[in-house]
């Protein structure tokens, strides 16, 4: 890792220079302090850091703000936008796009993933929760385009004892595998959601990852039949009642939609303090509902981030347009302007998912790991004399982002990326595979 030297940026609302080494913000000063602030006793350290080579950076005219983290999404699937519009509920959604993943292969996700992460290092992510097929091809795509993957291996049984068993085989071979990963890569497992996987399954995999320290990864609650459906089979019980008598809530749960609880469900979701992951795009999209609970949730002790999903539902990963959607919505339907203010909205798009997640990044401070989006603020969508936050979210576009340090390395520079042409040409091919 190289050492970076922001200069003249804005931070934090102030004009300043910034000094990323070993992948860490080490120094946020006020612009041209920095030189002045290295020669002060007891930071030899940071002289010598900078001494042995640096890149500089004339930021002027920009902001920076944290690499946004996508706390729920599908990457792969970013070969598979529009391939079923308009169709009536989740469940034959799902029926097709399943019987679509099923001609496709890891050659497929590799590339798949690479041209996801390069979409989302255009829009400014540099962390993304992935719950897909394939883990070894996402993990070596994200690690390839500089960006944080935590991938999932994922459990999917539709009550069938024999892919059970071979699940719980490759689960552990790949876990087994995951532990000589390092960088950009964690390991988390998943299991799909409570209808389309054996009681059995549910706990084998709560448990697995409880025994490792690992995230658990689910589908929750994303529709109205999914929750009527759950009380059919198991005595009244919501999905979340049903979970929580399962033993799987807890703080390490990244629960993805959470979009229709009762009161009883958000108190069992704040108690165990449960990730919960506001998807709006999709949601409504696919009209499995808008009213999130997001107050709710904040006020029970849940832990609130925002994802894209996959782009066979939400057709993109732009974090900055998911965070405009979701803040609008709710204010529509609460009926009040103030619902969802900038100063959490942002919040659900960084911090948050950082805590989630266990990682040290989300915020832009000394110490922090140095994942930063660059913003070009010369032009129309900032001439306004609004905070910098609202004209961001409220008015400009993810085309403003003009470069992306992940970890401390720059994965995109003046809107450009490495090798991008070849990206786009190598998974334009793969889609064969799913148009024949």
């Amino acid at each position: 890792m190289g050492n970076i030297l922001l200069k003249n940026i804005v931070c934090n609302g102030q004009k300043s220079d910034i000094f990323i080494g070993e992948g860490i913000i080490k120094k946020i000063l006020p612009a041209g302090k920095l030189e002045t602030d290295i020669m002060k006793p007891g930071n030899e350290n940071l002289a010598e850091s900078m001494a042995s080579g640096i890149e500089i950076a004339d930021c002027s005219g920009k902001t920076a703000i944290p690499g946004f983290i996508n706390m729920h999404t599908h990457a792969a699937m970013s070969l598979m936008r529009g391939v079923e519009e308009d169709v009536p509920d989740l469940r034959e959604w799902l029926d097709k796009i399943w019987a679509i993943e099923a001609k496709i292969d890891e050659d497929f996700v590799y590339w798949g993933t690479k041209a996801a992460c390069l979409e989302m290092i255009k829009t400014g992510t540099t962390t993304f929760n992935d719950q897909y097929w394939f883990a070894a091809a996402a993990k070596r795509a994200a690690e390839e385009m500089g960006i944080r993957g935590i991938i999932s291996y994922v459990v999917l049984d539709h009550n069938d004892k024999n892919e059970a068993a071979r699940q719980k085989e490759q689960c552990l071979k790949k876990y087994e595998e995951s532990r000589s990963w390092n960088g950009k890569a964690v390991f988390e497992m998943a299991f799909h959601a409570i209808y389309s996987v054996s009681e059995e399954m549910i706990i084998w995999a709560s448990e697995f990852a409880r025994k490792r320290n690992l995230k658990l990864h689910i589908h929750l609650s994303e529709t109205l039949k999914e929750v009527e459906d759950c009380k059919k089979a198991h005595g009244g019980l919501s999905p979340v009642e049903y979970l929580d008598r399962l033993g799987v809530l807890s703080g390490n749960l990244i629960a993805a939609h959470t979009l229709w609880l009762s009161e009883k469900d958000i108190e069992l979701l704040g108690a165990n303090n449960v990730n919960c992951v506001h998807n709006i795009n999709s949601n409504t999209k696919l009209a499995s509902g808008y009213m999130f609970k997001y107050n709710e949730l904040r006020d029970a002790g849940a832990n609130v981030c925002i994802g894209t999903d996959g782009c066979a539902s939400s057709n993109n990963l732009d974090m900055l347009e998911a965070m405009k959607t979701s803040a609008l919505i709710q204010k529509a339907w609460r009926k009040d302007p103030k619902a969802l203010p900038i100063g959490e909205l942002i919040n659900l798009g960084t911090v948050n998912g950082a805590k989630a997640l266990d990682l040290d990044t989300g915020e832009l401070a000394e110490g922090k790991i140095a994942d930063i989006s660059i913003i070009n603020t010369d032009n129309s969508f900032f001439l306004s004399p609004a905070p910098f936050l609202a004209n961001l979210i409220y008015s400009a576009h993810s085309d403003c982002i003009d470069s992306v340090i992940a970890s401390g390395n720059f994965v995109m520079r003046n809107r450009v990326v490495k090798g991008e042409r070849k990206i786009l040409d190598e998974a334009g091919k793969q889609l064969k595979k799913i148009t024949i």
